[in-house]
């Protein structure tokens, strides 16, 4: 009985001593100014090597819990203050080693002119350093929008990205999307399918972009400014490519049905046509290319207007007497 008390009193000591070690320990999370959040974990850092040694101890990081929160740089780090001390390439790996901490994901520019540009930072971490761009070319967060003409000046990503080191920034389809097919509403011939896929087969994206076709540019241009070489004129001339005056090459050509009460309906044919003649043969003096218009009578075309310019009976067969040539039977 007499061991009582001293036992009462060792009792004690090994509760407080269970309640002390019963401190749950959380992970932290530390919002950083452009490089997102870290999550620094107790467990992971407390979490033993062997049975007997543990990681680290609190006490190597805790050395006095009364002092004030203190922000810490990545400067500070490198110089061996706070993760720094631990993290220097020897002790555990260099705080160098952003992404150890730091999450990294992909980040999507928006261009207005050629849609979205999505930039990988994994990939880009395969074959180089997050030093190589953080600070010197982009600060961590958001940057100011940088031209490609700075670009080729050696700003930004053609810091890199100068055909020596990476493929050229004059190497468009490398980052932005591959354009689209565009569609031109012409209202006089239907509309024009201008395929990006097939031009680039043959051209660079700069030949056209922007010299001669500012990016997001929809002002309409004359077949005749395009004859003086403006906008396709400038490659379509006959010599880099075929003519704009091949006007079926874009254009679309269909067959035209003309309705003729009483002596049966006139059916048009642009194929066969196209065999003898050029579009600027009959368009647009002869025929103007907007659709619709007032009907022409045969006395008309006896005197050699529409279809009676070519069919007089010397170019071609004539309208006078060879109906059925032209109407259908009914």
């Amino acid at each position: 009985m007499r061991f009582k008390p001293a036992f009462i009193v060792l009792a004690a000591l090994a509760v407080g001593s269970s309640a002390a070690y019963a401190i749950e320990l959380k992970d932290i999370t530390y919002q950083t100014d452009g490089g997102g959040k870290v999550v620094f974990s107790h467990n992971k850092h407390l979490k033993k090597k062997t049975e007997k040694s543990p990681n680290v101890s609190c006490k190597v990081c805790h050395e006095n819990p009364r002092v004030a929160k203190v922000k810490y740089t990545m400067a500070d780090m490198e110089k061996g203050k706070s993760c720094g001390k631990c993290h220097n390439g020897n002790k555990a790996f260099s705080v160098a080693k952003c992404t150890a901490c730091h999450k990294v994901k992909n980040i999507t520019f928006k261009v207005k002119e050629t849609g979205p540009v999505l930039f990988s930072h994994n990939k880009h971490l395969q074959t180089m350093q997050c030093n190589a761009c953080h600070n010197s070319l982009y600060k961590t967060g958001p940057n100011k929008s940088v031209s490609m003409a700075e670009m080729e000046k050696g700003k930004s990503c053609g810091a890199c990205h100068n055909g020596k080191k990476a493929f050229s920034v004059a190497k468009c389809d490398g980052c932005h999307p591959s354009p689209k097919q565009v569609v031109f509403k012409v209202k006089e011939t239907g509309p024009i399918v201008f395929s990006h896929s097939k031009h680039v087969e043959i051209y660079s994206c700069s030949s056209c972009h922007t010299k001669l076709f500012p990016l997001g540019s929809s002002k309409p241009v004359t077949m005749a400014a395009m004859e003086k070489g403006k906008s396709c004129g400038a490659c379509h001339n006959a010599k880099d490519a075929f003519a704009v005056s091949q006007c079926d090459k874009c254009h679309p050509v269909q067959e035209i049905k003309f309705k003729v009460a009483d002596a049966g309906d006139v059916k048009f044919s642009h194929s066969n046509h196209l065999g003898m003649y050029k579009c600027k043969d009959c368009h647009s003096g002869t025929f103007p290319t907007k659709r619709g218009g007032k009907p022409v009578s045969m006395d008309e075309m006896k005197n050699a207007k529409s279809c009676g310019a070519c069919h007089d009976g010397k170019s071609a067969f004539t309208v006078n007497g060879n109906c059925d040539s032209c109407h259908q039977h009914g």
